[in-house]
C-alpha cells in the first residue's frame, strides 16, 4: 500500500494554525523568518506578524500560518488567546542555555495542561549553532524523560536559523502532527495500535472483504489500493506486501490472501516507520475524522420533530438487527453473551450497550446473555433516547442501506390523542412515586430480575425496557423510565417533561398512608402539568406491596382520587409474591388509547366548566344575532311590499 495525502486541513478550516512559544530569547522569531523567507535575517522584529507559508512547501498541500507571540507578562492575555486557536504548538528553547530546556517540563508544558490546550506539541531546540562540540548532548537521552510525562509531545527536534539546519523539517512536522496525529492510532508506550483505531481498520478491512472469505484477495487488495490511493498495486508490489507481512507475521497471509492479522499488522508498520499518512489516508477515505469517528456526513442528517414525537426503527433496520443478531450468535443458543457483542461490535468505537442507561435495562439470561427480544428492545431503547447514535451504531455494525432509511419518525402524541388511538411499536411509561414505594421493584420485575431482600435507593434515572407480547394484537416494546422522588420537581419544571411521555403510572406502598399521599401529591402535580402544556398523558394507579396488609382507609382513599379524576381503580400488585395484575399489558393498552384515564384536576374541571360555559354563551349570542338579521330582512321585505302596494 502506497501512502497519499489528500486530507483535511487543520481545525482553523482553510489552514493548520502553529503556535511558537516559549522563553524570551530562545530563537522563535528568527525560526519563522527563516522558514518563511529561506534565509536568515540578523535583525527580526520582537513579535512578528501571522506568516503564511505557501501551500505547495509541503506534499499534503495544506498552507501553514504561523503565530509568533510574545512570553512577556504585559502580552499574557493575548499568548493565551493564541495558544487557545491553535491546531498544534511548538515550544522553543535555546541549545546552548539548558535553563530554557528545564522551563519546558517545570513552566511550559504543565502551563499548556493548565489551560487545557490539547493539541500536538513539537519541542524545539534552537541556535544549535551556538552549542559548541564541548556541550555533546544526545537529544534522545535528554527529551526521552519528558516525553514520557507530557505524551502530548509528537516529536523533538533541533535546529539552526543560522546555518538553515532543519528549519523546513519543524513546521513540517508540525503540520504532520495535525493532520496525521499519532495519539488517536498508536500507543506508544506499549507500541500497538490503539483499540478504536484497531476497530475502525477492522469495518474497513470487512467493507473491502467482498466475498466474506476472511481475506483480501489480489483483486480486492488491488480495488482497496485504488479507492484509497487512486493508484493501482502491480502484481510485483502485491506480492511485496505480502512477502513484507509474512516473513514478519505467518498468521497474516493465507492461501486466500492478507488476514485481518496482517492488514493491522501492516498499518502498526507503517506507523513505526513514521508513515502516518498512509493511516490515516485510509481512515479518512472511509469517512473517520481525527477522533476515529464517523464523520457526522456519514449519517442522517439532523432528525426534525415536535416535543411529543418519538423516533422507531424502521422494519428494514428491525429484520437487519434480526439477521446480525442469527450471524453473531455463534453457540446457536438464542442469545449473545459478552464475548459475542463484543464482536459484534468489534468495528464500533466502542460497544454502546456497556454505557448508562443500556447495561442494566433489559432482560438478561441465565448465563448473562442478551436474547433476540432483548437485542431489539436494547436497539428500541437508543433509538429512542439518542437516535442520531442508534443510527450510528447501525452503520459501524454494517447496516448497508441508506442510513435515513433506518429510522422514522412517529406521529404526535397530540394528534394520536385526537384520534384516540396510537400506532407506535415502542411505548415510554414514565414510573413515579415516593421513596420505597416499589417503583425499582417494578422495573426489576419487568426485566426478570429477582426481588431484592434490601432496600436500594435509585440515583438518577433508570429505564428497563422489554417486549411485550399482546394475547391479541401485535407486540409492542415497553419502555419503563423511573423517575426518582428528589427530582419529580425539577423534572416537571420544564414545559416539555411529558411531552415523551405515552403513559405514567404512580407507585405507592399501599400499607403506608404517607406513601399515598405523596404518590397523589405527584399525580396532581403530573395532572396539572398535562393541562397546562397541553401534554396530557393517561395515567395509571398502581398499589404496590399487596402483600402486605393497607392502611386503615387505604381503599375508600384510592377510590375517592380514582373517582374525583376520572382514572382507573388503583392496581394492587406484589412484586414480591409475583402477582403483577397484568401491569404491563394494562399499559400498553392505555397507550394505545391515549384518550383515556387522563386525570383531571379540580382547576382543570373549571376551566374545562368556564370554557362551556363561554361557548354556550357565544351559541346563544351567535343564534340572537343571526335571528335578529332574520327578521330584520323579514322587515325590510315586508316594508318593501307595503310601500309597492301604497
Amino acid at each position: 500500500m502506497a501512502g497519499g495525502g489528500g486530507l483535511v486541513p487543520g481545525a482553523a478550516g482553510n489552514a493548520v494554525r502553529i503556535v511558537v512559544a516559549g522563553d524570551a530569547k530562545t530563537g522563535k522569531s528568527s525560526l519563522i523568518v527563516t522558514a518563511a523567507a529561506e534565509n536568515f535575517l540578523s535583525n527580526v522584529p520582537p513579535v512578528l506578524p501571522p506568516t503564511r507559508l505557501p501551500e505547495d512547501l509541503y506534499p499534503d498541500r495544506v498552507p501553514v500560518t504561523i503565530i509568533d507571540t510574545s512570553s512577556s507578562t504585559e502580552n499574557r492575555g493575548k499568548l493565551v488567546e493564541e495558544l487557545t486557536r491553535a491546531d498544534a504548538v511548538v515550544l522553543t528553547y535555546a541549545c546552548d542555555r539548558p535553563e530554557t530546556l528545564e522551563r519546558l517540563s517545570s513552566y511550559w508544558l504543565p502551563e499548556l495542561r493548565r489551560l487545557e490546550i490539547r493539541v500536538p506539541v513539537i519541542v524545539v531546540g534552537c541556535m544549535l549553532d551556538k552549542r559548541g562540540d564541548q556541550q555533546p548532548v544526545s537529544l534522545e537521552q535528554v527529551m526521552s524523560p519528558i516525553m514520557q510525562q507530557f505524551r502530548e509531545i509528537e516529536t523533538c527536534i533541533e535546529c539552526s536559523a543560522l546555518n538553515h539546519i532543519q528549519i523546513p523539517e519543524v513546521f513540517y512536522y508540525a503540520q504532520k502532527a495535525v493532520l496525521h496525529p499519532t495519539a488517536p492510532l498508536f500507543d506508544q508506550e506499549q507500541q500497538v495500535l490503539k483499540p478504536r483505531c484497531v476497530r475502525a481498520l477492522k469495518r474497513i478491512f470487512i467493507l473491502c472483504d467482498h466475498d466474506r472469505d476472511g481475506a483480501l484477495s489480489d483483486a480486492e487488495l488491488n480495488d482497496f489500493q485504488v479507492k484509497c490511493f487512486n493508484a493501482p498495486l502491480q502484481p510485483s508490489e502485491i506480492v511485496g506486501v505480502k512477502r513484507v507481512v509474512q516473513e514478519k507475521l505467518r498468521e497474516g497471509v493465507d492461501d486466500r490472501g492478507l488476514t485481518l492479522t496482517g492488514f493491522l499488522f501492516l498499518h502498526a508498520l507503517f506507523i513505526e516507520k513514521g508513515r502516518l499518512e498512509t493511516t490515516w489516508t485510509v481512515l479518512r477515505k472511509f469517512g473517520y475524522n481525527n477522533e476515529i469517528r464517523l464523520r457526522e456526513d456519514q449519517f442522517t442528517p439532523p432528525i426534525k420533530r415536535y416535543p411529543d414525537q418519538s423516533v422507531e426503527l424502521t422494519n428494514e433496520a428491525v429484520e437487519f438487527l434480526r439477521k446480525i443478531f442469527i450471524t453473531y450468535d455463534v453457540d446457536c443458543d438464542g442469545a449473545l453473551r459478552s464475548a459475542e457483542l463484543e464482536d459484534l461490535f468489534s468495528t464500533a468505537p466502542e460497544n454502546p450497550f456497556d454505557e448508562a442507561p443500556y447495561a442494566e435495562a433489559t432482560e438478561k439470561t441465565a448465563l448473562e446473555g442478551l436474547s433476540l427480544d432483548g437485542f431489539i428492545s436494547m436497539w428500541a431503547l437508543m433509538t429512542l433516547l439518542d437516535p442520531i447514535r442508534s443510527v450510528e451504531s447501525l452503520v459501524y455494525i454494517g447496516y448497508g442501506g441508506d442510513p435515513s432509511s433506518a429510522i422514522h419518525v412517529t406521529r404526535r402524541r397530540r394528534l394520536d390523542r385526537k384520534k384516540q388511538q396510537s400506532e407506535r411499536t415502542v411505548y415510554q411509561c414514565f414510573v413515579f412515586g415516593p421513596k420505597e414505594s416499589g417503583k425499582s421493584a417494578l422495573l426489576n420485575s419487568f426485566i426478570g430480575r429477582s426481588f431484592p431482600e434490601e432496600y436500594v435507593a435509585t440515583i438518577g434515572d433508570r429505564y428497563a425496557v422489554n417486549v411485550v407480547h399482546q394475547p391479541s394484537g401485535p407486540t409492542k416494546t415497553l419502555v419503563l423510565r423511573e423517575i426518582p422522588e428528589d427530582g419529580v420537581k425539577e423534572f416537571l419544571s420544564k414545559k416539555e417533561a411529558l411531552s415523551a411521555c405515552d403513559v405514567a403510572v404512580f407507585v405507592h406502598d399501599s400499607s403506608r398512608e404517607p406513601s399515598w399521599q405523596k404518590a397523589t401529591e405527584m399525580l396532581v402535580d403530573v395532572a396539572s402539568q398535562g393541562e397546562a402544556t397541553g401534554y396530557e398523558v393517561p395515567c395509571l394507579i398502581v398499589a404496590a406491596k399487596d402483600d402486605l396488609d393497607p392502611y386503615l382507609t387505604e381503599i375508600q382513599d384510592s377510590t375517592r382520587v380514582s373517582q374525583d379524576m376520572g382514572i382507573e381503580a388503583p392496581i394492587p400488585l406484589s412484586t414480591k409474591l409475583g402477582d403483577f395484575s397484568n401491569i404491563f399489558h394494562r399499559i400498553v393498552r392505555a397507550a394505545e388509547h391515549p384518550h383515556l384515564s387522563i386525570p383531571e384536576t379540580s382547576a382543570g374541571k373549571t376551566r374545562k366548566q368556564y370554557h362551556r360555559i363561554v361557548n354556550r354563551s357565544l351559541v346563544f349570542i351567535s343564534v340572537g344575532a343571526a335571528v335578529a338579521v332574520v327578521g330584520m330582512a323579514a322587515y325590510r321585505v315586508y316594508a318593501a311590499r307595503k310601500n309597492s302596494s301604497s
